[in-house]
């Protein structure tokens, strides 16, 4: 899976950004695999996760925990975003003792990773990664754009979205925990870390930004 693998920014940005997620095997396991993902969810969600989603149902942002868990089906893809290392631990741990029979895939910085994984007496199976973005990158936006649009895999937070926020965040229409917020109902899959958006934009778009 992939789709989590491009967030981009400094080794500072990305402290506290981990994304936690659950799929099983097309044609193996996925038939009649909706309750063990609502186990995935149930067990998630006891280690305080920022957001939690199903690329199926959406995420905590468009709808209440309790709806998302009961929508969810067969074949579907649940995400915990987690800013915390000790709770990606304890989920890795419950995860481990629980043995749901899916896959379990991690993304953050790989210390990070790996401190988790050994605290969890756990090996890595597969490490996946990003080489980045090639071409013309000078039509790009400006870097705290990317930094956060990257944090929805699928691009759902589109660049005129986050530079709307942005505006209304330096008229003083709007403070970046809103922001954050409406960014993350975009995110289909639930994998937007809105904690970690609300931090770049207190950098890049404080009230009165941009005034002379």
């Amino acid at each position: 899976m992939t789709h989590s693998l491009h967030r981009q920014g400094t080794e500072d940005s990305l402290q506290g950004d981990y994304v936690v997620f659950a799929i099983s095997a097309q044609g193996i396991n996925s038939r009649g695999s909706a309750e063990t993902f609502k186990s995935f969810a149930r067990i998630a969600e006891r280690h305080d996760p920022v957001n939690v989603g199903d690329m199926r149902t959406g995420n905590i942002f468009a709808l209440p925990m309790h709806d998302l868990v009961q929508g969810t089906q067969d074949n579907s893809i649940f995400h915990a975003v987690f800013t915390e290392e000790e709770s990606v631990t304890r989920t890795l741990q419950d995860l481990k003792e629980a043995d749901l029979g899916l896959s379990i895939v991690v993304s953050g910085l790989f210390e990070g990773i790996g401190s988790c994984c050994e605290e969890s007496d756990l090996s890595e199976h597969t490490v996946e990664y990003s080489l980045g973005v090639w071409g013309c990158t000078d039509l790009l936006p400006d870097p705290e754009v990317q930094e956060i649009s990257t944090m929805c895999g699928h691009g759902m937070v589109s660049f005129n979205l986050i530079e709307y926020c942005v505006e209304q965040i330096s008229a003083g229409e709007m403070d970046v925990d809103e922001a954050s917020e409406v960014m993350a109902r975009q995110c289909q899959c639930g994998i937007f870390n809105p904690n970690r958006a609300a931090r770049i934009l207190h950098k890049y778009a404080e009230p009165g930004a941009g005034e002379n």
